[in-house]
């Protein structure tokens, strides 16, 4: 197998923030990039205040947290990461976006690099015959927030060889992630299930079969759910849920995957949740207040 010492993470949004935080604690030198230089300084932050956090909360000593911040570096230039053993694409959840990104990374690729992609719903096939190296290509689906969550997802395409594979799932592990194998069908297993309960909740609000505290409340209460369906949404980023049935409704052709309008709604609006401070609540105030 693969021997992995370095790690380059492409976007240094939420995903890609918390895989490399994750992976610098894991022990892996790290290069962030993102195209832009404001992200990218926001995201060394990011990474910065949430092992601060961790520290605090006792999960690591302060020892680990100064060892893994040393580890870290971020990387204006994309071509540096083609050096690195592994890179990870964790940009928007768009397939044009990504592929632009591995065929900007192409020529500066070492012949033994391994490229996987964090993408939560998009063929990982479409994705490898985009690049020079299929059989060296490989779904790895962190869970949002990355510290925190225990679970990554494992892909393969249909070229993806044994090697990357079982080099990607000691990779995973290495971090004290547990891994769950998924077939290159669109959204895998977790957004598969996840996100239609989602878009079926904002059905139920659409169609005024209950209010958004209402919908919420009768999750958390009535499913031992630990955050309501349309706080998810709004966590997760309403326009990554939009993405993720429009992959789903295209993918699979089935009209059970139809996007609610009123999801459609709130993404033309730029409601897009927590991240634009207004979803199916509005989180600009002390307290988070439904928006319906």
């Amino acid at each position: 197998m693969a021997q992995i010492k370095s790690v380059g993470v492409i976007g240094a949004g939420q995903m890609g923030t918390g895989i490399a935080h994750v992976v610098a604690l894991g022990g892996y030198d790290v290069l962030l990039h993102d195209v832009s230089a404001e992200r990218l300084e926001a995201g060394m932050n990011l990474i910065h205040r949430n092992m601060t956090r961790q520290v605090t909360r006792g999960i690591i000593d302060q020892d680990a947290m100064d060892a893994g911040l040393a580890r870290i570096r971020p990387s204006p230039e994309l071509q540096a990461l083609g050096q690195t053993d592994l890179a990870i694409e964790a940009a928007t959840e768009n397939e044009e976006t990504k592929k632009t990104i591995f065929k900007a990374l192409a020529p500066h690729m070492s012949d033994t690099l391994l490229l996987a992609s964090n993408t939560s719903s998009i063929s990982i096939t479409r994705l490898a015959a985009a690049t020079d190296r299929p059989d060296r290509f490989i779904g790895l689906h962190f869970m949002n927030p990355a510290p925190l969550m225990k679970l990554v997802e494992i892909i393969r395409g249909i070229a993806t060889g044994p090697e990357t594979y079982e080099t990607a799932v000691q990779f995973a592990q290495s971090l004290g992630k547990t891994t769950a194998n998924a077939e290159d069908f669109p959204a895998f297993i977790v957004n598969r299930v996840l996100v239609p309960m989602i878009n079926e909740a904002i059905y139920t609000l659409y169609e005024g079969v209950g209010t958004v505290d209402a919908i919420d409340t009768a999750m958390k209460l009535g499913a031992n759910h630990p955050m309501g369906p349309l706080e998810l949404g709004d966590f997760i980023g309403l326009d990554t849920v939009l993405s993720i049935m429009n992959v789903l409704y295209e993918g699979l052709a089935d009209s059970k995957y139809r996007p609610c309008p009123l999801l459609v709604k709130y993404v033309e609006a730029g409601w897009l949740g927590r991240k634009a401070g207004r979803g199916f609540y509005d989180y600009r105030g002390e307290i988070p207040v439904p928006t319906r």
